[in-house]
């Protein structure tokens, strides 16, 4: 558990989410200006979200080969950064760098169910994947360690990502269940890795186009909302201790995962994309005032984490058989939408301002909550079971 935490801490908080936090360091230094660096983060959640469906129907039977690919991508890429001459070298290594994650996760997934007793399993699950959150609180005291030395930060990054990385394979221990047993649990992993009947398709419509829509407003957070900080004048200290409240918020969903349990998770999506919303407005009108900017912070932190979880228990409420393959469904098109967002916005930013920007995009977000309750979710008739 606490090295697979490890690894989604330094593939998504070191490295996925971090082209925000050093983009006004790295702008300077290389010449990058709001548009070229909305097309690079959009660059990034295409790969991501590519490599996500690669590690979907790899990870059933190859989880070590993608926990080794992450180590190649996502370490790699940030070496790539560390050491990029000029912008292009630059865009590439960034892009690269966000295939990590998108094999990270479903490989661990598998390597947790088979590494820990089942009766812990959902735990274990929900502790690794809350890892997000300390990753980004440590990112931004790696940012003030290093006294904004960007490209040291990232090949901080890279050794992180290669020791937990090494840590997972060689603490993953394979199980040794009764004779008999692993062709069964293969054949059933080997059958929810299909593609799901043309009826379950039809059924996720709606919560996809929801999760474009939430990918598209939540882009201006995480490319642009330090640059928003540090611009208003509230100065690097405030705008990494941003940094540091968006991983605390995300790391509260653990302690809020009880009182938000008997949500539908429609209902839950509502909550949780209502508030990024309005954390994003927040930030666009108080990014120059301390205080308020960390609460906008921490706010978003907890609604974009929580979202995601309410985007996995949406789709196992469509389709208990095939919630493996509407939970990689739904994250590749937030991802294709947070791609787009990061594109859209940074060509607004410089055209209406940074206010307006943050407007626009906490209204996407907005109207991806209201998506949730102005259809009702469909339950999608199963054609096959899993087993």
């Amino acid at each position: 558990m606490a090295a697979g935490t490890a690894l989604i801490a330094a593939t998504y908080g070191l490295v996925r989410l971090a082209f925000g936090l050093h983009l006004p360091a790295m702008s300077a230094d290389l010449a990058i200006d709001s548009a070229a660096a909305g097309l690079i983060s959009a660059a990034g959640s295409i790969v991501y979200g590519a490599a996500a469906v690669v590690g979907f129907f790899a990870s059933t039977r190859h989880p070590r080969a993608l926990v080794v690919a992450a180590i190649v991508t996502a370490g790699g890429g940030a070496i790539g950064v560390a050491f990029a001459a000029h912008a292009g070298i630059f865009a590439v290594a960034c892009a690269l760098s966000s295939a990590g994650a998108g094999l990270a996760s479903p490989a661990l997934v598998r390597i947790v169910q088979r590494g820990v007793r089942s009766g812990t399993v959902d735990r274990a699950q929900a502790a690794v994947n809350a890892g997000t959150g300390p990753g980004l609180a440590i990112a931004a005291l790696i940012a003030a360690a290093t006294a904004e030395q960007w490209r040291a930060a990232w090949t901080i990054a890279a050794a992180a990502t290669a020791l937990s990385a090494a840590s997972v394979l060689v603490l993953d221990r394979r199980s040794r269940p009764e004779q008999g047993e692993p062709r069964t649990r293969d054949a059933a992993a080997s059958t929810a890795a299909r593609l799901p009947p043309a009826p379950w398709w039809s059924a996720h419509l709606h919560p996809a186009a929801a999760a474009a829509l939430f990918g598209t407003g939540a882009a201006a957070v995480w490319t642009y909302g330090r640059s928003l900080m540090t611009e208003a004048a509230t100065g690097e200290d405030h705008s990494l201790l941003g940094w540091i409240a968006l991983g605390c918020g995300g790391a509260a969903v653990i302690l809020t995962g009880r009182p938000t349990a008997p949500l539908a998770p429609p209902r839950l999506w509502l909550l949780t994309t209502l508030v990024a919303a309005a954390a994003t407005a927040l930030l666009s009108v108080a990014a120059a005032h301390p205080v308020a900017a960390l609460a906008a912070c921490a706010l978003f932190g907890w609604g974009y984490v929580a979202a995601t979880g309410a985007l996995i228990a949406w789709t196992a409420r469509i389709a208990p058989d095939h919630a493996a393959a509407g939970t990689a469904l739904l994250f590749v098109v937030f991802m294709a939408g947070q791609a787009a967002g990061a594109a859209l916005l940074g060509a607004a930013l410089p055209a209406v301002g940074p206010a307006a920007t943050f407007g626009i995009a906490a209204a996407a977000a907005a109207a991806s909550g209201l998506l949730a309750v102005t259809v009702p979710a469909r339950r999608a008739r199963p054609a096959t079971r899993a087993v």
